[in-house]
């Protein structure tokens, strides 16, 4: 038998336009918003597929690709010993489709040519916006033994959850026999309960699909089905033997700006769910040579520090704090996202009057996120609002209660941002 690495082709799905993480990704597509201060969200899914020995890899790109692109070619150059690489396939207009991608499914679609000429025998489908750590290697087994044509990794999912996902409905074999996208009926979801006894009686897809190559080819060939979950998955249970393989361990949707929010500040915890310290299967990303971080009269507490940085006399608690982040004397920071700076901007360096990067003195920031390169005065005060709020302004929105400052964004000394001071804004006549 052939080895894995020549067996299965990877395509990672890179995603549309998407509003859940706004304004994260106003100037990016999801898989490249900051993870952890340093990463990517894309490099677990890539990372999870180096450590399973799949070396065939194509990220299908369309929606603000440009950082994305710059990350995959600085990070991902796989030496000469190993074969394959990471490709990237952006959506193109060619003489066959003059349309770009209208969902994943279709995605894949218009990529058929390129998956021929691999000419792999099997096709793992994977997306870039979840937090876990998966051996495909197993799953790629469980798909052999099973003598599947599509399996579909899975969790146990409790009732409250089901909307969020494609609920599979297994017999006793772990064969799949039906199947409902995102149900919220409970006639229907009582149809679909897999494990009557457990605490979590329904299986939920997280996504991850492998395909034999020709099956896929079969079912995606002279259709116009656009998503694997709404649209394939469906007809292909009743057509081909497809099975669920079980995933237990830490898994984690990172869809909209709270779950990213609370995901984040979780794993600067001292009981973060999620290993990045694994020494057998790291989380890969780009190599910047940053020195390390300078920290000078400072308490930090459950604070996830990355290189590069200088504070100085702050305060710090259960925050992320990333790369080149600038805080200076006085500076108070807690539950926040920094997301640091893409260089290094000396204060005297700064034309006259210019707020540097970084967060100025004796700010005082709660409940936040701030994205790359934002400046941010001294004196200001930012405190987090109810959930379910939100709000825009031209430097700063509110999503979820959470205060999101975008790339770039330059704040005023003394600017102060809390519940007591927003509804002046509102009520200003447009």
């Amino acid at each position: 038998m052939k080895n894995i690495t020549d067996q299965v082709l990877a395509l990672v799905l890179g995603g549309g336009v998407d509003s859940g993480l706004y304004p994260l990704t106003q100037t990016r597509s999801k898989p490249a918003v900051s993870l952890c201060g340093k990463y990517r969200l894309i490099d677990i899914t890539l990372s999870n597929c180096i450590n399973s020995r799949i070396y065939h890899i194509a990220v299908l790109t369309q929606f603000n690709s440009i950082s994305l692109h710059r990350h995959l070619s600085s990070a991902y150059n796989l030496d000469a010993f190993h074969r394959g690489g990471v490709q990237i396939w952006a959506a193109d207009q060619t003489n066959v489709s003059h349309e770009w991608y209208l969902g994943t499914a279709d995605a894949v679609r218009k990529k058929l040519g390129r998956v021929l000429q691999l000419d792999n025998d099997y096709v793992i489908i994977l997306g870039a916006d979840h937090l876990y750590r998966m051996d495909y290697g197993a799953m790629m087994d469980f798909h052999l033994k099973t003598n599947a044509d599509i399996t579909v990794a899975a969790l146990p999912v409790d009732a409250e959850d089901t909307h969020r996902f494609g609920i599979l409905k297994l017999d006793d074999c772990r064969r799949v026999v039906d199947f409902v996208e995102k149900p919220r009926n409970p006639a229907v979801l009582s149809q679909m309960v897999s494990y009557p006894d457990q605490q979590k009686p329904f299986i939920g897809s997280m996504g991850i699909y492998i395909f034999n190559t020709q099956v896929l080819i079969d079912l995606l060939s002279g259709t116009s089905d656009k998503d694997f979950g709404k649209d394939v998955l469906p007809h292909a249970i009743h057509e081909y033997n497809v099975f669920a393989y079980d995933f237990t361990g830490y898994w984690e949707d990172i869809g909209t700006i709270r779950s990213y929010y609370e995901t984040n500040l979780k794993l600067a915890s001292r009981t973060h769910p999620f290993n990045f310290y694994d020494p057998d299967q790291p989380i890969y990303t780009s190599q910047r040579y940053l020195p390390g971080s300078i920290v000078e009269n400072s308490h930090l507490e459950e604070t996830l520090l990355t290189e590069g940085c200088i504070i100085k006399e702050a305060y710090i608690k259960h925050s992320v704090i990333g790369l080149r982040s600038r805080i200076c004397p006085g500076a108070r920071i807690s539950d926040s996202i920094l997301f640091g700076a893409d260089y290094y901007l000396a204060y005297e360096t700064n034309k006259a009057g210019e707020i540097p990067t970084g967060i100025g003195e004796k700010c005082i920031i709660e409940g936040a996120i701030l994205d790359k390169n934002v400046r941010m005065g001294p004196y200001c005060v930012v405190r987090p609002f109810p959930r379910g709020f939100n709000f825009d302004t031209e430097n700063w929105v509110i999503r979820d209660g959470i205060v999101i400052f975008p790339k770039g964004a330059t704040i005023s000394a003394g600017t102060v941002i809390t519940p007591d001071t927003v509804p002046m804004f509102l009520s200003r006549p447009k």
